[in-house]
């Protein structure tokens, strides 16, 4: 085993699961769309960090079509009820701009719910 695979398996693994959003139904209706393109990206990241113990979970949160100016978002909910149960211990996306907006925007209240099960 060389070294890198050594220290990958001592590493805890981190689970990242991906949410991806965009604002209008503009262009979803293409085989791959926007959101495609952000979850492709953020898969690579991840799997560029897989000798720290990242990995990629297969489902999927998009919200396509949903404004990015409040809370209410169906696969953005889902997520967070993932956080909160414990199934679900970082997100990750390459810019993570939709969820850092989500977060940091006016929600207060969901950064104090959040800091304790997720890093950004």
């Amino acid at each position: 085993m060389n070294h890198s695979k050594k220290a990958a398996a001592t590493l805890p693994l981190v689970r990242c699961a991906i949410y991806t959003r965009k604002s209008t139904e503009e262009g979803l209706e293409q085989e791959f769309n926007s959101l495609d393109a952000q979850r492709e990206s953020a898969e690579a990241f991840i799997r560029s960090q897989v000798n720290e113990g990242w990995t990629c979970l297969p489902e999927r949160y998009d919200d396509g079509g949903f404004t990015g100016g409040n809370m209410e978002r169906p696969a953005l909910q889902r997520l967070l009820a993932d956080i909160h149960a414990g199934t679900k211990k970082f997100s990750s996306g390459i810019q993570n701009n939709h969820l850092y907006r989500a977060i940091f925007g006016d929600q207060s209240n969901a950064v104090r719910q959040l800091a304790q099960h997720l890093l950004i």
